[in-house]
């Protein structure tokens, strides 16, 4: 047991819990159990807005995947990644001021709720719910192995007892505070990834031997390690260029951080957020992903790339401070699963029992509920999680590219464009889920891109071709 290691991450962990159950305490006294428990009370400053989307989109993907996919493919690698830099500037941009303005005027906590309102379909909201339910698994599964990992590599026990350690910290955190805590741990939280990231880098340079060094060691062993196409020259430009829809712009469909554009608290926050996040997501995806490739000359022969992240750092720091540096990735997990745990108990909860099973159901009931499914969903992905892949940054980008294939156009569009209708959502989500789940299972890279690019393009032509042609039925039924 490394005690040295496990004592500083235990530490902040506590801290983290402690801020929990402070907001926890906070919907005691609460009027609004639903808006405050998945929303916040809508009273996030700029700060906490920005910390809250870079902790939760900087996810076990960033800190354990993204290393460890790095280490396999060399710079490339890199520079595929940062094209996330721009991820927050895109969400508060396109969404911003219209979603907060919209979604506040609907009274909608989620973005079904939204969708809801918009396109006034059950069937919208249906399909809404199961798109959630089904891609939001495959990305929270992805988190609990992270988190199992790292713990795993930590404290030297094996695989299963991890992920028990970690499955029973979260769902205690997360069932006692709501959004309240999520948001403000974030902001804890975030702080922690942007100093570790930097400190372990720092180290990891220290110890081989500056720059210059470690780039002719990858040169010797591999000389594509340090061009722009990958290991084996598979990251062609087209493929690159594609993750721009997938973690660029496309990241404005995906529900986890589309709510965090309906939770601050003005105009003055969402500006100040737009530039501390992008400042913040740059930083740290660079750090993360150049750690990743330079910890291969120091530790070569990794097997499981997702474990290059925590034994790197007790390979090039005293344990304690391994420790605390380590509890960045921890910290970034546990954010995650956080608000994805909410969000699926929020659409079951708040868009489909609420909406369609008992919508007088008192607010005593609701917290019974969405304290039960959340502790349920929590146990069901534990069981998932206990069979794990090499690299768990595939499950995660599975799952943002079935979002975004579902949600970009009906929110996008349903935002700036009057005629969209119901029909034109409907068939869009649809087209782009079913597109998605035929390319990625056997098609995959269509035309050299990433499988998510085909699904956004023609679901977007489907949107607006089927609402233009259903002007009719939507005019008919505005008169009945």
């Amino acid at each position: 047991m490394n005690w040295e290691s496990l004592i500083p991450l235990i530490a902040i962990l506590i801290i983290i819990f402690g801020a929990g159950i402070w907001a926890g305490g906070y919907l005691k006294s609460s009027t609004n159990f639903a808006q405050d428990y998945f929303l916040g009370g809508r009273s996030l400053g700029g700060f906490v807005l920005a910390m809250t989307m870079t902790a939760t989109y900087g996810s076990a993907s960033s800190f354990i995947g993204g290393p460890g996919t790095a280490y396999n493919e060399g710079l490339g690698w890199v520079l595929l990644a940062m094209s996330q830099v721009a991820t927050g500037y895109f969400v508060l941009m396109i969404l911003g001021k219209k979603f907060a303005v919209v979604t506040r005027k609907y009274k909608a906590l989620t973005m079904v709720d939204f969708l809801k309102a918009r396109y006034q379909s059950k069937w919208v909201v249906i399909f809404s719910a199961l798109s959630i339910i089904i891609f939001l698994f495959s990305a929270m599964a992805a988190q609990w192995i992270g988190g199992a990992r790292l713990i795993e590599s930590l404290i030297g026990i094996d695989y299963t007892s991890a992920l028990f350690i970690f499955a029973v910290a979260v769902l205690i955190y997360v069932t006692v505070g709501g959004f309240r805590a999520v948001a403000l741990t974030d902001a804890i939280q975030g702080s922690i990834m942007f100093g570790g990231t930097l400190i372990l880098l720092i180290a990891v340079i220290i110890a081989g031997g500056g720059v210059p060094a470690l780039i002719a060691e990858l040169t010797a062993e591999n000389p594509n390690l340090i061009t722009p196409y990958g290991s084996e020259g598979q990251l062609t430009p087209t493929y690159v260029s594609s993750f721009w829809i997938l973690v660029g712009v496309g990241v404005v469909a995906l529900p986890q951080i589309a709510v965090r554009a309906m939770s601050y608290k003005n105009a003055r926050s969402m500006h100040r957020a737009i530039i501390i996040g992008t400042v913040v997501v740059g930083f740290i995806m660079l750090n993360m992903h150049l750690i990743g490739v330079f910890a291969r000359p120091i530790l070569p022969g990794i097997e499981v790339g997702d474990k290059v992240m925590p034994l790197i750092a007790l390979e090039v720091m005293p344990n304690w401070l391994a420790g605390i540096v380590l509890a960045a990735p921890m910290a970034a997990i546990m954010s995650t699963v956080d608000s994805l745990l909410l969000l699926v108990s929020s659409t079951i909860v708040k868009d489909v029992y609420l909406n369609y099973v008992k919508p007088d159901a008192s607010q005593q009931t609701i917290k019974r509920l969405s304290i039960g499914i959340t502790a349920l969903l929590g146990v069901i992905i534990f069981l998932m999680a206990l069979n794990p892949p090499d690299l768990i940054i595939w499950l995660n980008l599975f799952a943002f590219g079935g979002l975004e294939a579902a949600f970009i156009w009906p929110i996008v569009l349903g935002l700036y464009w009057q005629k969209g209708n119901k029909y034109g959502a409907l068939a869009s989500m649809v087209t782009g889920v079913g597109l998605y789940i035929i390319s990625d299972l056997f098609f995959p890279q269509p035309f050299g891109l990433h499988s998510v690019v085909m699904p956004v393009v023609i679901s977007f032509f489907v949107y607006v071709v089927v609402s233009l042609l259903t002007q009719k039925q939507t005019a008919r039924m505005r008169v009945l």
